[in-house]
């Protein structure tokens, strides 16, 4: 056989390989984005209930998305939606504060009690949250954080005071930033604020933005801790509590494809925050490799 021949035998195999990894590769697509596809057209159905025998909407509507945002008689959304936002915002900015504190100085200073404290860290990053949800609202009921307005703060303290125990990601992209950048630059007069917010930062888009999205998507779809804590005042719930009174016996025959369209408005902020920021991802990461 000829050399000729074995390369393009090779060329073959390597051709069949690409086919069918890409074929696998569609499949998944397909099995990842049907549920969205079904969500979307649901949203639009004109048909009541949650009951139905095709997978396509017979008639279509807008006025799911009308009701959404009008009949606030039963379940008011719009509220549940700015309680959110709030929620969502001012914890995005106290978690991402925080988290990227905490990886700098993991990852930059020597103390007494760092690999402790890391290690005890990430022990405690192996339990679920929400082990803890029923210590945390009595002591958020001590405090008088329970009740009323302040159930808002109690949320952000909530989502947001035990962020920086999550700093390995961070940490481990600050890792990657040589250090010498940092000598340089204190050696020619900079301190440590200087240093981090005009060269490590800058080289440290990606994980910024990183931070941003996870620390704004965690209080956005959380429901186990708004509900321990928003209990049944339902003038502070937020939209994965609405969201989910939906779907219950009494609502879900009248407010089902209100779901479905409550589930596409949900998703809108965070692909909003997402093409806002990633531009900056892109340029960080470009940043960080001629860095």
């Amino acid at each position: 056989m000829s050399k000729k021949q074995v390369t393009s035998g090779t060329k073959a195999k390597k051709t069949i390989v690409n086919i069918i990894i890409h074929i696998f590769l569609a499949i998944l697509s397909f099995i990842w984005v049907l549920p969205i596809f079904w969500v979307v057209l649901t949203s639009f159905r004109g048909e009541k209930g949650s009951y139905v025998t095709t997978f396509f909407p017979k008639t279509y509507t807008i006025n799911n998305y009308v009701k959404l945002f009008t009949d606030t008689s039963i379940l008011n959304f719009p509220k549940m939606f700015v309680n959110t936002f709030i929620i969502a915002i001012f914890t995005c900015i106290i978690s991402t504060i925080f988290v990227l504190s905490v990886s700098y100085t993991m990852s930059r200073m020597r103390f007494n009690m760092r690999k402790p404290f890391m290690n005890v860290a990430m022990i405690l990053g192996l339990f679920p949250s929400f082990m803890s949800m029923i210590a945390v609202y009595y002591i958020l009921k001590a405090l008088g954080l329970a009740e009323g307005s302040m159930i808002r703060i109690a949320l952000i303290v909530v989502f947001s005071a035990g962020s920086g125990v999550g700093f390995y990601v961070a940490k481990g992209f600050f890792d990657t930033i040589p250090k010498a950048l940092d000598e340089a630059a204190i050696i020619d007069g900079a301190t440590r604020w200087q240093v981090f917010t005009k060269i490590t930062v800058p080289l440290s888009k990606p994980i910024i933005v990183y931070t941003i999205l996870t620390s704004f998507m965690g209080p956005w779809v959380d429901f186990i801790f708004a509900k321990v804590i928003c209990r049944a005042d339902a003038q502070y719930y937020t939209v994965s509590i609405g969201l989910w009174k939906m779907l219950e016996k009494e609502y879900i025959d009248s407010w089902y494809t209100c779901f479905a369209a409550g589930a596409v408005v949900v998703s809108i902020p965070i692909a909003i925050l997402f093409l806002l920021t990633q531009k900056f991802y892109v340029d960080g990461m470009s940043g960080a490799v001629k860095g």
